[in-house]
């Protein structure tokens, strides 16, 4: 029997094989009590009941599209932005395409030294886009946005990045849930990478996006924990957005704002079908100061800001607490519990390493794999997303050290320095104010 295992299973297989169950379990804790419950069977729990409802909520959604055609509101489209110029006439000939087109387009240029403001002043004399706005010295995304929100004349406002691209039904499908429940606040949108085949750095963006928002919002929305709709495409309720006051000074804005509308009483919905392509950074430098920046704004608005959602007060709720707090236990505590874990391997497994590490990546993969079948259940895109499979190894290196790496950073330089009002991503002034206000 021993030999038939040893001429079936590689080395450390088949020491895993008779080191049992228990001593895998305490070595491969992390993994198994966190990350394999959280993004294997919480995940597939979900993903089952999505799909087991398909046809109820496909008569709802039916019935919610056939409201919005015969209401056909005015949507205020807004595009706040720096340097946008080249992007704004691939973004107005998609935004032309629409299925739905009973649109009011406001670009809002935030202090441009392009050509944004000539090409910009041409679409408005054109007539492809219904306003052109600039401020002439930079303000800020906040601060571009809630210009454009002041003069939008929508019932809905559909908030976009100039460098995007969307699915001929995109803005139709992302609002269509606002005729499911009038409680629903705001609407995010389905974002995908659409320069994935330039390198390695943006296929295993690709491969995150697709986990972690095209399957990883749908189980958190179905759950009732959505907790951050994406800046890139997201649509809001008017009189919502005025009532909170609009976007607040970021980095990370648009979770705050997310938070901000459910502090509110509004539900937040996921629309997987409403689907935006967005570039991704092709570089690991440039990536990295990317999440250097969204990782800060996690310390900054989770835990310091948006903090009294984890207290008991008056308006306390618990669908808020576990929002924010599956965000901040994932993403950060469970950050700094991966170094523990690992100084206890060191400590205790120093002589198993060879067997241990191998097992992990393993596990890894197998894992990633597994998720790759949720994202397959749910494309609309199935062959030319699945064309990322062969990439799926990488993404433990990718997600297990890399960004594991820049967000221990991020956290470290947010905690202790508040690094994240230091960030040039907003104007000296506008952060200035921010710590001011404590925001």
């Amino acid at each position: 029997m021993n030999s038939i295992w040893e001429n079936i299973l590689p080395e450390y297989l088949y020491y895993w094989y008779y080191a049992g169950l228990p001593k895998f379990i305490r070595i491969f804790w992390h993994f198994v009590i966190f990350e394999f419950f959280r993004y294997v069977v919480v995940d597939f729990v979900v993903i089952l009941y999505f799909a087991l409802n398909a046809k109820k909520r496909k008569r709802k959604w039916e019935l919610a599209k056939q409201a919005l055609r015969t209401a056909n509101p005015l949507v205020s489209i807004i595009v706040p932005g720096k340097n946008e110029g080249k992007h704004i006439y691939k973004l107005v000939k998609s935004l032309n395409e629409q299925t739905y087109q009973n649109c009011e387009l406001i670009i809002v240029d935030d202090g441009s030294d392009d050509q944004t403001p000539i090409i910009g002043r041409s679409l408005e004399r054109n007539g492809m886009i219904t306003l052109f706005l600039r401020n002439e010295m930079r303000g800020g995304k906040a601060s571009a946005a809630n210009l454009a929100l002041r003069f939008s004349r929508g019932e809905y406002i559909v908030h976009l990045d100039a460098d995007c691209s969307f699915d001929r039904d995109a803005i139709e499908n992302i609002l269509v849930p606002f005729f499911l429940d009038p409680k629903i606040g705001a609407v995010g949108g389905n974002v995908k990478v659409r320069n994935y085949k330039e390198g390695l750095c943006t296929r295993l963006q690709a491969i995150e996006y697709l986990k972690t928002i095209s399957v990883g919002r749908v189980v958190t929305s179905t759950l009732g924990i959505y907790k951050i709709i994406s800046g890139a495409f997201g649509a809001f309720r008017k009189e919502a957005t005025d009532g909170i006051g609009g976007w607040d000074i970021g980095p990370g804005l648009d979770g705050d704002i997310t938070v901000k509308l459910r502090k509110s009483g509004y539900r937040i919905y996921f629309e997987h079908k409403a689907v935006c392509l967005t570039s991704a950074p092709n570089k690991f430098k440039i990536l990295a100061k990317q999440r250097l920046r969204w990782s800060k704004s996690i310390v900054r608005f989770r835990l310091r800001k948006h903090n009294d959602v984890f207290t008991p007060q008056g308006n306390f709720k618990w669908s808020d607490f576990f929002a924010l707090f599956e965000n901040v236990f994932y993403n950060v505590v469970l950050n700094f519990a991966w170094w523990f874990y690992f100084i206890d391997l060191i400590f205790n497994y120093l002589g198993s390493l060879l067997f241990v590490i191998p097992m992990n990546i393993t596990l890894y993969i197998v894992v990633g794999y597994a998720q790759m079948l949720s994202v397959y259940l749910l494309s609309e895109r199935k062959e030319e997303e699945m064309s990322l499979l062969p990439y799926v190894p990488f993404m433990t290196l990718y997600t297990g050290l890399f960004l594991r790496i820049v967000r221990t950073r991020a956290y470290f330089q947010e905690f202790f320095q508040r690094k994240s009002y230091d960030d040039p991503w907003n104007p000296v002034k506008s952060s200035d104010q921010a710590r001011a206000n404590g925001f």
